[in-house]
């Protein structure tokens, strides 16, 4: 595609700050936000950028976001996504928690449950929980990722196989518009994909932002889930598809 004055301007910004606002944009170009928005979305298209609830950050690559910046994109979205899906996790079931900045915001919120047995392949996670003596921390073995301390890899895959517990509780990189699941990294896809094949009741949790992006690799489709929860389903096709396969549909932030 061909680039406008304004397009590279952005994109030096964004490259200079590793983020730009909508807002900001808007106000520095004297144009509308939703002109702004557009611009966004073309260059997010052109895989230049990486877009995000309120802007867009600068990748470091096709690859996924650097994890601590992944833990400031909808920071306060994820707190509420969190809170609520706690609450759906009664005194004394069994779970999983998988890789991912929302997830462990879930985990943050499960600190005052007790009699808790959470298995994970998150080491961010497993450290934050294990000091509560109220959860019993069961940690996978495996490839632990130096990027987040996730643990991926056949010998994870085989570790979550030997359970069968209550509720999965996963997090995804994006959420097509169709509905697939999608992820970065094959390794982390091939562990999620045993979590949610060993659980009776899988909750999704996935803040907007995700509803904007793609990544490569499929782990599975929505219809697959038995709760999602976010912040707001802005994708009406995902609202059709959690009300066509009965997938129970919470927005935090609208609660």
């Amino acid at each position: 595609m061909q680039h406008s004055p304004r397009h590279r301007a952005i994109l030096e910004q964004a490259k200079l700050k590793g983020q730009v606002l909508v807002d900001d944009l808007a106000e520095q170009f004297q144009v509308s936000p939703q002109t702004i928005r557009k611009d966004l979305n073309d260059l997010c298209r052109a895989q230049l950028l990486t877009r995000t609830h309120g802007g867009a950050l600068f990748p470091s690559g096709v690859e996924n976001l650097e994890y601590e910046a992944r833990r400031q994109i909808a920071a306060s979205e994820k707190q509420a996504i969190g809170q609520a899906a706690a609450e759906l996790i009664p005194e004394g079931a069994s779970l999983f928690i998988n890789i991912g900045t929302t997830t462990e915001a879930v985990s943050q919120h499960l600190l005052s449950h007790n009699q808790l047995m959470v298995i994970t392949n998150n080491i961010n996670v497993a450290s934050r929980l294990r000091v509560y003596s109220g959860l019993e921390v069961i940690i996978a073995g495996g490839v632990v990722r130096a990027s987040d301390g996730g643990i991926v890899g056949e010998a994870a895959v085989d570790f979550i196989r030997q359970f069968k517990v209550d509720y999965a509780i996963i997090g995804v990189s994006a959420i097509d518009a169709d509905g697939a699941l999608l992820d970065f990294d094959y390794r982390e896809v091939k562990v999620a994909q045993a979590i949610i094949a060993n659980a009776r009741h899988v909750i999704l949790v996935a803040d907007s932002t995700k509803m904007e992006r793609s990544a490569p690799v499929r782990m599975g489709h929505l219809s697959q889930i038995d709760t999602f929860i976010t912040d707001q389903c802005i994708e009406p096709s995902l609202r059709q598809i959690c009300a066509d396969h009965d997938v129970q549909l919470i927005e935090a932030m609208k609660r």
